[in-house]
């Protein structure tokens, strides 16, 4: 072994130190402060600043011990996918100044991307990780079962009483608290966003409680999740979930007793039709949609097909780079078919498109789509080319990923704080466990 050969000592050096040890924590900070948008948004600012600092000390010492090349390219490239879009649509933007802003903004995304793949960078970082967002999704399961059984989310309880000690006002009005009509959870009343959290990121619950107690931690869990996912409410949820069970489940069970978990879920939805009345109402407007007439259609998607007929308007006006990314709210009086008709969804204009390709399209145009499914093929090549051992460690944030951006179906804004910055770090999460330097 010549001088200029490195030792077999430092090879297994580079290989446990690769990653960042407090990279998880980050990460599991981030996801756990998701009630507490503003403290969450602190914390994602922080570790982005935190990653530049350690990237940059790392650099001036020769060495990438953060990520490997292929998890550094690919987490880059799938943000390029999503923010270049952005930028390129504010040229022209209806709101220029907005879309401009929210491009500079959103710069801050790249860092804590690059955190977030480091934080799966090695097997024990990796299980950190994996299993933290497992015990975070256990904990929001059980909190939302106690809220089916008393009526009160205990943890949105104990937050709002400390907003409320803090600032003196509640998180969330009289009239919004009266209004609910579906499980809340964690995220409380004013932020009925709980089904499609708990189906994107419930891949990793089953994974986890798969491995522990095999076919029956994997049921135990599914059929809880599933219960949570079903009194949310969203129909994008349920659509969401039964993607996740259909995949996770198809290579747990095989297709005969997959097929009785689908007929038991049948069976939980019928009698929650017969015992909610919510419930009922919410099945009673999705049938709505077999009827042939328009109204009835856009009454069962709760105004969605006026709100697709307006991306369709912005899509034709604006086709190269759309209408400028955030710029839906703005656009849409111009494009509304029924100016002097209350929509479905009540007062104001629709807010984005509830759509991820008419997202795109509307608002970023051809150009943004077709950034879009470029970073789609990146992220298919890698999956591809990668290696059984690879595949099987990235496969929880590989189906949570997909399931969250299935394009079949509707979705909250991807251009928005709060979904664009979980797609995002599901992006990371799968980039960086796939391309992983494992020492294991």
């Amino acid at each position: 072994m010549t001088a200029d050969t490195p030792s077999l000592t430092d090879t297994q050096e580079q290989r446990r130190t690769h990653g960042w040890r407090w990279a998880p924590a980050w990460v599991l900070t981030f996801v756990a402060l998701w009630p507490a948008p503003g403290y969450a948004e602190a914390v994602m600012v922080l570790g982005a600043l935190a990653a530049i600092v350690r990237l940059l000390l790392d650099r001036f010492r020769g060495g990438t011990r953060l990520l490997s090349g292929a998890a550094w390219a690919l987490t880059s490239a799938l943000f390029a996918a999503y923010w270049l879009p952005q930028a390129i649509s504010a040229v022209d933007a209806v709101d220029a100044g907005r879309a401009l802003r929210e491009a500079a903004v959103d710069l801050r995304y790249l860092p804590f991307l690059w955190l977030v793949a480091a934080s799966v960078a090695n097997a024990q970082a990796r299980r950190v990780t994996f299993n933290g967002l497992a015990v975070i999704v256990g904990i929001w399961t059980l909190d939302a079962l106690a809220q089916v059984v008393s009526g009160t989310s205990p943890l949105f309880w104990g937050l709002d009483q400390l907003k409320q000690l803090i600032s003196g006002r509640p998180m969330c009005t009289v009239e919004e608290v009266a209004a609910v009509d579906r499980l809340s959870g964690f995220l409380g009343p004013c932020n009925l966003k709980l089904g499609l959290v708990m189906a994107s990121l419930s891949p990793f619950l089953l994974f986890a409680a798969a491995r522990r107690l095999d076919t029956l931690g994997w049921c135990l869990a599914a059929g809880a999740i599933g219960l949570i996912v079903l009194l949310a409410g969203a129909r994008a949820g349920w659509i969401t979930y039964a993607l996740v069970l259909l995949a996770s489940g198809w290579r747990l069970l095989g297709p005969r007793r997959l097929l009785g978990v689908f007929a038991a879920g049948g069976l939980v939805l019928g009698l929650l039709a017969v015992s909610s009345v919510q419930f009922r109402d919410r099945i009673v407007r999705t049938t709505q949609a077999l009827t042939a007439d328009e109204a009835g259609v856009d009454t069962a998607l709760s105004g969605r097909a006026q709100i697709w007929s307006a991306a369709a308007c912005m899509i034709a006006t604006h086709p190269v780079n759309g209408v400028g990314a955030r710029g839906f709210r703005e656009a849409y009086p111009a494009c509304d078919a029924n100016p002097g008709e209350r929509p479905a969804w009540g007062e104001g204009p629709a807010l984005h498109a509830h759509q991820l390709v008419l997202e795109v399209l509307s608002e970023t145009g051809a150009i943004g789509l077709l950034l879009w499914l470029a970073g789609a093929a990146l992220a298919w090549r890698a999956w591809r080319y990668a290696t059984p051992q690879a595949k099987e460690r990235a496969r929880p944030a590989m189906l949570a990923l997909a399931v969250t951006v299935f394009p079949f179906n509707t979705h909250l804004a991807f251009y928005s704080t709060f979904w664009g910055g979980l797609t995002l770090m599901l992006a990371a999460l799968y980039a960086g466990s796939l391309l992983a330097r494992d020492d294991d």
